[in-house]
């Protein structure tokens, strides 16, 4: 699960993550503008000392541009995922009840683990209601937090 594009650092480390293992990629993508609230993404901001990204909270694309947005750092994300691992990597956008989908699709495709990889969101993490701790609960398979390494 991510939120954004992937940083080309954030595709090394996922795909060095298993070695020479063959894996294939099964990427779920929820806009940022879809996901919590402005509030709660500010005080993220201002938890990280990013007052400019607090700033610009009200900025941040929702609805459809959210989506249009979302489609092309999937699509973004997916050519990068492919080319360093040379392997399978499919994806597609989330607008509503990530982890259910989440849940799906590890069902569907037999995944052996879930990585979950944003930047940090401080409120939610504090009251365990970010992505990752959330999807410990519910997907049956480990769940790795990564946050990524650089903005996209």
């Amino acid at each position: 699960m991510i939120e954004k594009a992937l940083t080309s650092a954030d595709v090394e480390f996922v795909t060095t993550l298993h070695g020479d293992e063959e894996v294939a990629f099964h990427v779920l993508l929820q806009p940022r503008g879809e996901q919590a609230d402005r509030l709660l993404r500010a005080i993220d901001d201002i938890a990280l000392g990013e007052l400019d990204e607090a700033v610009r909270e009200g900025k941040t694309p929702e609805g459809e541009e959210a989506m249009s947005t979302g489609e092309r750092a999937l699509e973004v994300s997916l050519t990068a995922l492919r080319a360093a691992s040379g392997g399978e990597a499919e994806g597609r956008l989330v607008d509503d009840h990530p982890l259910d989908v989440l849940k799906g699709v590890v069902e569907e495709v037999g995944a052996d683990e879930v990585i979950v990889l944003t930047d940090p969101h401080y409120v939610e993490e504090f009251f365990h209601r970010d992505w990752a701790s959330r999807a410990r609960h519910k997907v049956g398979v480990p769940v790795l937090k990564l946050f990524s390494h650089s903005k996209a």
